[in-house]
């Protein structure tokens, strides 16, 4: 069956016209059509030049923009730490520490009460036009419950990564290289089938960049492709390393040196950026600007987890981006979705092209602009996801 969505006042489809224009390099179109064949687009154009089709939508002049990709969650995990966040907002300071609460929490859970859990996540996430999401583990840390968050987290999405590295647990304190031993070898035996990425937590508190290499060359020799944690609490040297490794992305990036800029500004690594953690921790915003203007390929996500950034709004994340880290809302549009898309390292998702996923939100607005003129509103009318209309 064929369907037409037709009558868009803007369709940003995120292919780049190839053209001089300096204010957008998203192939926005005026006027447009879309037409859906099974679960992908089939054409995109002006609206007067669309083939026929077996349904006709009339979106009234609003505006259509590819489904988001999340890049960056966890969100398999037990109980919540809305304590610790009030304290924060009394003004203690974030620390990675506090992931071991959530560990605890998470273990005690059953599987059933996880599963449900993610399942509400996830239609939480799709309500507010979230396509497609990658999911961590890293609330487990033993091998038992890294494989069962792993194996869960497959059961919805094919994006999977094993954050066995997220943080040393409590019965291996002071004997960090030891758990490393458990991550690279049991934990990875029993995760990497079920997994698609590696990832680390490369941070003074987590992993030193020692041991994070060996979790991502041992993660790398089982076919998992690095993604890595680092600058997020200061600079440090994870960045280079996840340069130096090919990875897909390097998440957080809250501090970042020249030198840092210039390695991924030369590199296929993507930056994800994550408001929601800024948000929720009082941490200074990083500059996107600068990281746009100097060449690096930025991606939004919101890192949805309990302790540094409880949100799955992609939206809400859009305008923090814009309000607070100087991104245009055409800029921030895209890395919500075609930057997701590049973090994970797939050309089916984040654009609306032939070919591509049907994967379409319908904002209750003309523009996408509205998505940071108006915070906190839910302008998500409509998401197609796979060709179907879902919600």
């Amino acid at each position: 069956m064929a369907t037409l969505l037709t009558n868009i006042a803007e369709l940003t489809t995120n292919v780049d016209p190839h053209d001089d224009r300096a204010d957008d390099r998203t192939g926005t179109l005026t006027d447009a059509s879309v037409l859906i064949e099974g679960d992908r687009v089939a054409w995109v154009g002006v609206a007067g030049d669309a083939p026929a089709a077996d349904e006709v939508i009339d979106v009234g002049g609003r505006a259509v923009i590819p489904g988001f990709v999340d890049s960056h969650s966890h969100l398999v995990f037990g109980g919540d730490r809305a304590a610790e966040f009030e304290a924060r907002m009394a003004g203690q300071k974030y620390a990675a520490g506090g992931i071991r609460s959530t560990v605890a929490a998470t273990r005690a859970a059953t599987e059933d009460e996880l599963r449900t859990r993610l399942r509400g996540f996830l239609d939480e996430m799709l309500a507010q036009g979230t396509t497609t999401v990658e999911i961590k583990s890293g609330y487990g840390l033993s091998v038992v419950d890294e494989e069962r968050l792993v194996r869960l987290a497959a059961e919805v999405t094919p994006e999977v990564t094993f954050l066995g590295a997220h943080v040393v647990p409590a019965e291996y304190a002071d004997r960090s290289d030891e758990y490393v031993d458990l991550v690279t070898g049991p934990m990875l035996d029993a995760c990497a089938p079920h997994a698609k990425w590696i990832d680390v937590f490369c941070e003074t508190g987590a992993f030193t960049v020692a041991q994070s290499r060996r979790v991502l060359e041992a993660g790398i020799a089982r076919g998992l492709a690095p993604r890595v944690h680092a600058s997020q609490l200061g600079p440090g040297d994870g960045v280079r390393l996840a340069v130096e490794l090919d990875a897909a992305s390097i998440d957080h990036g809250t501090y970042l040196t020249d030198a840092d800029v210039g390695a991924l500004a030369g590199s296929d690594t993507v930056l994800t950026l994550l408001p929601g953690v800024e948000f929720s921790t009082r941490q200074p915003y990083p500059d996107a600007r600068r990281l746009i203007d100097a060449g690096v390929t930025v991606a939004l996500a919101c890192d949805t987890n309990p302790g540094s950034s409880f949100t799955s709004s992609m939206p809400f994340c859009i305008a923090v981006a814009v309000r607070d880290m100087g991104m245009t809302p055409g800029e921030a549009v895209w890395a919500a979705t075609a930057g997701g898309a590049r973090a994970l390292r797939r050309d089916d998702v984040g654009v609306i092209a032939p070919g591509a996923r049907a994967d379409l939100v319908l904002l209750d607005a003309p523009t996408r602009i509205h998505l940071a003129y108006r915070p906190g509103v839910p302008l998500v009318r409509q998401v197609w996801k796979d060709g179907d209309r879902v919600g």
